[in-house]
């Protein structure tokens, strides 16, 4: 079960100016029937609650999920036969532990694994499925002692009560100051991420008229499997819209963190730093398709335009050029119009099919569960293909899912071969589709990520020329400039990002990354701690913290550091080095023997990392040598990578450079 996939709960709650309080709730994906009775009457008494609802296959936590299970009130933890068994519920239960937030029931009498019977159970074997049954009474009681709240009264609304409307406290605020914003609250944590935050943000940069952010789209299907059809929908929306570049679009990160079905919507727009928000709902059954939008003023909370399309289900992308083309004259009639944008983004289709399989594959992917997941993103969306062979968007999202599951591939030739694939599905996208920014990206990404420098530096400039108003292809853009050493466009575009979404966790690892490599440690490190409070979990940054430390002397903070890291290879290397000083040679080659048995040729880079480390001077250049024969794509990161420093004099790394395409600095 992953309850790190999870949304917002719906439901009405109290009404009044009362703030509701904000439940995590973790079980076993196995129960979910027995659960949502329990959900849907903790929601009826007045609770928030976030669960379960993505799809099928995850396996990792995603950002907005990480933050609720932080910033919960409570986390209430069904146990039963199947969950005392899971991994990812003992993780969730055990934040909610250390938190002292934990509140644990049983569904079916069974025990707590060990660790976590210290707490009092509450039995919901006989409970007879009533929000106003002993148990809830019990359940809400555990939940104020836990929260230092008033227990909730045990009736449930008055029919008729509606949600919290826009002003008044909603499911975006908690029971404290701190959690005013859904994510603001981990955002704003402490001095330095807000330094981060003006660091990134330009202070000329004002909150125009015409900018505006897309929330995810509900779902009313009554089917939990059907949320990646309706998000889907909103993210198309929201790519289709960030390609006028008269408008400013908030990124997918931030803008997808609000799933409330009644938001407050001027809180929501401050946040988000945008003057507008297009919101609506999905209601897919059978052959047909019902889709309501409304674009929101978000000084005022009122609406500026609202409209509902009943459409058969082969008419989904054309509901969607309508929405955007209504949305873009909304904001920009007293503007100059984009002449050379289209309201049916470049690569789409007219397919229902292929394109249902594609936002199928774009939520799997999204999950970022590893190859297990990714594995089905890919056949999601050779599945698009198949439904509609000229749909370019799909091709595009094929390559950057191959190239994915290619960089987990501990076997060289296995990893060339998808590379290989991924590479000719990129072409074929920019074939199919020349000004659709996704597709220069993903052939930018591949060909870096085959050492050809050359060749990566157009294809990227492309992207970014297109995608102007994507953060996602900003922040790629940004990586690569900083990888050749070109820090002003590296920086440039790295904010563009960070102001078009600003809760975007990888887009500050990123910033984070960039200003390590040009050897701004203080910028660097208020990044990456911004990237940590927004998704903890977020990979690299620990690895790359553990390298500043590293850096400056601290080896007993790098190695911390490094055990942090989510990433196995990047931890076994950074162990290798530390252990190394700390407990002495044997123990540095303890951790690397197990780099080497684990990944194999697979891990030469990181392999010549530690040993420039150990000062093997020749053999780490023989290592990078024979990484570079094998296009190991590690190297992309040589030309700043301060753990080769001890090499940059020899005669035999100048070369390794000049090969990849690099220039070095002087």
């Amino acid at each position: 079960m992953n309850s790190g996939d999870v949304e917002q709960g719906k439901g009405g709650g109290p009404a009044g100016d009362a703030p509701r309080l904000q439940l995590f709730f973790s079980y076993s994906r196995t129960d979910q029937k027995q659960a949502m009775p329990l959900i849907r009457a903790l929601e009826q008494q007045g609770f928030a609650v976030w669960w379960d609802g993505l799809l099928e296959g995850g396996d990792n936590f995603l950002p907005t999920t990480e933050a609720a299970l932080q910033n919960a009130d409570a986390v209430v933890v069904l146990w039963s036969k199947t969950s005392i068994d899971s991994h990812w519920v003992r993780d969730e239960a055990t934040v909610g532990r250390e938190r002292r937030r934990l509140v644990p029931l049983s569904m079916d009498g069974s025990q707590p694994p060990l660790g976590f019977r210290q707490f009092q159970l509450i039995d919901m074997a006989r409970w007879n499925g009533k929000a106003n049954a002993p148990e809830l009474r019990r359940i809400s009681s555990a939940i104020a002692a836990v929260s230092g709240a008033p227990a909730t009264g045990s009736s449930p609304p008055a029919a008729g009560n509606r949600p919290a409307p826009a002003g008044s406290a909603g499911p975006l605020a908690g029971s404290s100051n701190r959690r005013n914003l859904l994510i603001g609250a981990a955002f704003l944590v402490g001095g330095g991420s807000f330094a981060a935050w003006r660091w990134l943000r330009p202070e000329t940069a004002p909150d125009v008229a015409n900018s505006i952010a897309v929330l995810p789209f509900r779902n009313l299907s009554g089917r939990r499997d059907q949320d990646y059809f309706a998000e889907g929908i909103a993210e198309e929306l929201r790519t289709t819209l960030s390609l006028n570049r008269q408008l400013l679009v908030s990124g997918s990160a931030s803008a997808g963190g609000f799933r409330n079905p009644e938001p407050d919507t001027r809180q929501v727009a401050r946040t988000l730093g945008v003057s507008n928000l297009l919101m609506g709902s999905v209601r897919p059954s059978e052959n047909r398709v019902r889709i309501t939008a409304r674009l929101v003023d978000g000084n005022t909370g009122l609406e500026r335009w609202s409209q509902s399309f009943d459409r058969a289900m082969a008419d989904v992308l054309a509901v969607q050029a309508e929405i955007a083309t209504t949305v873009a004259d909304a904001l920009i009639s007293t503007l100059a119009k984009d002449e050379s944008w289209s309201a049916e983004r470049p690569g789409s289709t007219r397919n229902a099919a292929a394109f249902d399989s594609y936002v199928k594959g774009q939520a799997l992917y999204q999950i970022g569960g590893g190859s297990s997941s990714d594995a089905q993103a890919l056949a999601a969306f050779d599945k698009a293909i198949a439904n509609d062979p000229d749909y370019a968007a799909a091709y595009a999202a094929r390559a950057r899912t191959l190239a994915a599951i290619a960089n987990q591939e501990a076997d060289v030739a296995r990893a060339a071969t998808r590379r290989r694939d991924a590479l000719a599905s990129a072409r074929k996208a920019i074939a199919l589709a020349p000004d659709m920014p996704e597709g220069h990206a993903a052939l930018g990404f591949l060909l870096m990520s085959q050492l050809d420098i050359g060749s990566a530096k157009p294809a990227y400039q492309r992207s970014f020329e297109l995608g102007l108003g994507n953060a996602s292809i900003l922040s790629a853009f940004a990586e690569f400039s900083s990888n050749i050493g070109d820090f002003a466009n590296a920086n440039a575009a790295i904010k563009r990002a960070a102001r078009l979404d600003p809760l975007s966790a990888s887009v500050f690892r990123n910033a984070g990354m960039i200003a390590f490599a040009a050897k701004d440690s203080s910028a660097a490190r208020v990044a990456l701690e911004t990237a940590l409070s927004l998704n903890p979990r977020q990979g690299i940054v620990h690895y790359v913290l553990g390298d500043m430390a590293l850096m400056a002397g601290d080896v007993t903070q790098a190695r911390r550091c490094y055990e942090a890291e989510p990433s196995r290879l990047s931890q076994l290397r950074g162990l290798a080095i530390t252990d190394a000083r700390l407990s002495g040679p044997a123990a540095g080659e303890a951790q690397m023997a197990k780099l080497v048995a684990e990944y194999g040729d697979g891990g030469l880079y990181q392999q010549a990392q530690v040993l420039a480390q150990w000062g093997r001077i020749d053999m780490a250049l023989t290592t990078l040598e024979r990484a570079l024969a094998l296009r190991d794509s590690g190297l992309v990161l040589a030309l700043n990578d301060p753990l080769l420093d001890p090499l940059r004099s020899q005669a035999r790394f100048q070369a390794v450079l000049a090969r990849i395409g690099f220039n070095s600095p002087s």
